[in-house]
């Protein structure tokens, strides 16, 4: 808290983890006709330490997973990577309160030899600052 008894921005984060779809993603070709398994958590950065109980000063946990099934299922990428930067940019692109995002896709059954839990790509992006005018300037 400053001196005239404000709080200094904060921020919180909502996290829509474990959604599982089937898509066809991968650089083989029999991945592109059967499909696999992929799972995605979306971790959505925003300031909501002084929300109203409104959803329309929220992020909508409906409309984001919309966005994330129609992208995995609908869309087809070869890499992983690839596909966690769609989401990720879609995400802030529909989300305008969204400050950052971090967006995992995992494909626990990657065609790889030998056994291992889990293969998944990552991304952390922020949304540009945005400059603010400065209180009593």
């Amino acid at each position: 808290m400053n001196e005239r008894g404000e709080y200094a921005m904060g921020q919180g984060r909502v996290v829509l983890k474990g959604l599982a779809f089937h898509g066809r993603h991968g650089v083989y070709q029999e991945e592109a006709v059967f499909g696999a398994r992929f799972v995605v958590d979306a971790e959505l950065h925003y300031d909501f330490a002084d929300i109203a109980d409104e959803l329309s000063q929220a992020v909508n946990y409906a409309a984001v997973y919309d966005l994330v099934a129609g992208i995995v299922t609908g869309e087809r990428w070869q890499l992983l990577e690839a596909l966690c930067g769609r989401l990720a940019r879609a995400l802030l692109g529909d989300q305008p309160q969204l400050s950052a995002v971090t967006v995992r896709v995992h494909k626990p059954h990657a065609p790889l030899p030998g056994v291992f839990e889990d293969v998944y790509a990552e991304l952390h992006l922020t949304r540009p600052a945005v400059a603010r005018p400065v209180p009593g300037g």
